[in-house]
Parts: structure tokens; C-alpha cells; sequence
């Protein structure tokens, strides 16, 4: 009897291990698709330059300004692999996933002229059109890479659940961990992207859909906004932001005109306004609209950041104007979104209301607030008004 249970004993452990290497070999052999051909019917590629060529010893797609999605394709996790190639001039070339349409999906993108750089790459999500990297930027969105120029590259991409890693060359150690997915976790295609800068060439594009696909590195803990961060906005219909060059005061059949919805913003603090709406050319502006209520008369500073350009009305009056247009103050000034301006508010007894009219150009529609002292303050939420 005892020599039974000791033979059970000495079994079983085998019998794990045998289990996790045949749920391993599944994986692999799961994971493991066959390329798409770029010549394949499954392919629509909308691009101002796309070839299908022979490019360093292997049958690739030439794609410039455009994008090629794989027309079939239906992914929510799992794996993006392919080779890419191309020169050290500028330009952006992206891999995508998620995609419910043209204007909204998951993307990561190499600089090819940052390369080594912070900010040689980029994870950002894609809301109606609108594109995010100046609203996010630093470590947790980009690597500082060094990429081999006219050479082929082999990139993966895993995507599981609110977490995707990238990697570049090296199939065992990413390159980028990134620790949140802002789009909605759910199934759309998969393709590839590059700007109108310049051509990039890819071959050997396959993807796998497979249910959380284990990932080698951790998520990160969010960043996590100090208590005095606005965390729910008013958002309005769009507007022409030209409609307020010279508009001191916003008057009440002004305002009767606007439609609103909430937004919550991001763990960071920041809203991302492009989740409401997209911009069109003649309407560009929206307003970001924040009750306060105050117990009594006092002053209260306010810290805050924008992309692109801001106009601040504080009750109806115009109290300040900022720009912080990509390049706009030199050639490497992003643009990017942080609480690098203030103002100091004469709060009246009761509410009181700040709005902020935020016009976007192109990188990141975007607004962000903070008060350092809440003491004797609160924000209204919509559903008091």
C-alpha cells in the first residue's frame, strides 16, 4: 500500500510537468500562421505608393503614405509578426490592430529618424481620426531603440487583454512593455501603416487570434492622479474655433446653441477629447467645461495643460490664451500635454464655471487640470447641474 502511494507520489509531478509542456507545444503550434502574401486578394491597401518588389533577397510590399489592412482578419489578442525594412530618413511606419475602421485602433509606430533616441517609437491609441502621441509620451509609450537601417527587422507583437508587448530582433526580450491599451478591448483587423514621408518595406506579415497570449514582462502600476485632478468633463458639440478671435464674453445664446456629454479622463488625468468627437476642417474646437463650488470668496490656483492651442473662459470671461503647436517655438518642441501653466481663479460664493475651448491641429486633442488646495472647494458633477 505504502509503495503504491509512493509510486502515485513520484508520478504526478510528472504528469504536471507533462501537461505544461503539452499546453506549451499546443501554444507554439497554435501560434504558428503562415505569412499572407502581399499579392493575396485578402489584402486592401489604400497608400499614394504601394509595390510589391523584390528587396533584399525576399518578395515584399513598397508601401508609402498609406495603409494595408488584412480584409478578413478578426483579432482582439494575440500575435503580429512580420519583417520590415527601412532608411534612417524621417518617417513613421506603424503596425495595427484592433481596427474597427480607418479612424479608430489600436497602433505602434517606429521614428525612424529618432532611432536611439526616447522617443524612437510610439504606442497610441486612435479615436475618431484623431492620433494621441502628445498626450502620451516617456517610457511607458516608447523605447529608445537603434534600428539597422535597409535591413530586415523581424517585429512581434503580442496583444493580451489591456497589455501588448513589442519586440524587435530579438524574439526573447521585448522592447516595450506597454501596460495599457486605451481603445476598448475588442475584435477588429490587423494591418500595417506608413507615413508619406518615405517608403518602408515588409514581408512575411502573419497574425494569430489566440485568447490571452502569455506575456513576458508586468504591468506597470497606473499612474495614478493626485486627489484636486479633474477626473469628469462637460464636453461640447464642436465648433469653428475661429468664432472666438475676439470673443471676450460668451453669452447665453451662444452657449444655448451647444450640445454636451461627460468624459471621464484617463487614470493619468488627462482627458482624451478625440474620445467624444473627431475634427472636421471647419470645426476644430471643443469646450472642456468644469463647475466649481466654492464656500465662499477666495482665490484658487489652477495647474493645466492643452493640445493644441486653448482659450480659457472663466464665468463667460476670457481670462487666458495659450499655443503649444507642434514646432511651433522651435523644431523640437512636441507640443506635448502636461501642468506647465496656471492661473489663479477669484472664486465667487457658490458655482462657478471654467471652461476651457481646446482646439486641435493634429497629435493629441487633449486637456488636463489639477488643484494643488481643495479646501473649501468641490467639483459639481453633471449630474447636479
Amino acid at each position: 500500500m505504502s509503495f503504491r502511494k509512493t509510486r502515485v507520489q513520484l508520478i504526478l509531478p510528472g504528469v504536471r510537468i507533462a501537461a505544461v509542456l503539452l499546453c506549451f507545444v499546443s501554444f507554439c503550434q497554435l501560434v504558428r500562421a503562415e505569412p499572407i502574401p502581399f499579392d493575396s486578394d485578402r489584402w486592401e491597401i489604400q497608400a499614394n505608393e504601394k509595390k510589391l518588389v523584390d528587396y533584399l533577397g525576399q518578395k515584399s510590399l513598397s508601401l508609402k503614405g498609406g495603409s494595408a489592412i488584412v480584409k478578413d482578419s478578426a483579432l482582439t489578442d494575440g500575435i503580429i509578426e512580420f519583417d520590415v525594412a527601412f532608411a534612417s530618413e524621417r518617417n513613421f511606419i506603424g503596425v495595427m490592430w484592433r481596427i474597427e475602421d480607418l479612424k479608430n485602433y489600436e497602433e505602434f509606430y517606429f521614428r525612424a529618424h529618432q532611432s536611439g533616441n526616447p522617443d524612437a517609437n510610439q504606442y497610441q491609441p486612435v479615436f475618431n481620426g484623431v492620433a494621441a502621441w502628445q498626450l502620451l509620451y516617456g517610457e511607458r509609450y516608447s523605447s529608445p531603440v537603434k534600428y539597422d537601417f535597409n535591413q530586415w527587422m523581424h517585429v512581434k507583437i503580442v496583444v493580451s487583454g489591456e497589455n501588448a508587448e513589442v519586440y524587435l530582433r530579438d524574439m526573447n526580450q521585448p522592447v516595450l512593455f506597454i501596460s495599457e491599451l486605451l481603445r476598448p478591448k475588442k475584435e477588429g483587423k490587423v494591418g500595417l501603416s506608413t507615413s508619406q514621408n518615405a517608403a518602408a518595406y515588409f514581408a512575411n506579415f502573419s497574425f494569430t487570434a489566440v485568447s490571452n497570449p502569455p506575456l513576458k514582462g508586468r504591468a506597470r502600476e497606473p499612474e495614478a492622479a493626485p486627489s484636486g485632478t479633474v477626473m469628469s468633463w462637460l464636453v461640447s458639440s464642436p465648433i469653428d474655433g475661429k468664432t472666438l478671435e475676439n470673443k471676450f464674453q460668451l453669452t447665453a445664446a451662444e452657449k444655448q446653441n451647444l450640445s454636451w456629454k461627460n468624459l471621464r479622463s484617463e487614470k493619468s488625468g488627462l482627458a482624451n477629447l478625440a474620445r467624444i468627437q473627431g475634427v472636421e476642417k471647419d470645426k476644430n474646437t471643443t469646450f472642456a467645461r468644469l463647475t466649481l463650488h466654492s464656500e465662499s470668496e477666495q482665490i484658487k490656483k489652477v495647474r493645466f495643460g492643452f493640445s493644441d492651442t486653448v482659450k480659457v473662459y472663466f464665468n463667460d470671461r476670457l481670462i487666458y490664451g495659450g499655443s503649444d503647436l507642434y514646432i511651433s517655438r522651435d523644431y523640437r518642441f512636441l507640443g506635448t500635454v502636461g501642468l506647465f501653466d496656471e492661473l489663479y481663479l477669484p472664486l465667487k460664493k457658490g458655482d462657478n464655471e471654467l471652461w476651457f475651448a481646446v482646439t486641435e491641429n493634429f497629435g493629441g486633442w487633449g486637456v488636463k487640470a489639477f488643484f494643488e488646495d481643495m479646501s473649501a472647494i468641490s467639483f459639481k458633477s453633471p449630474q447636479d447641474k
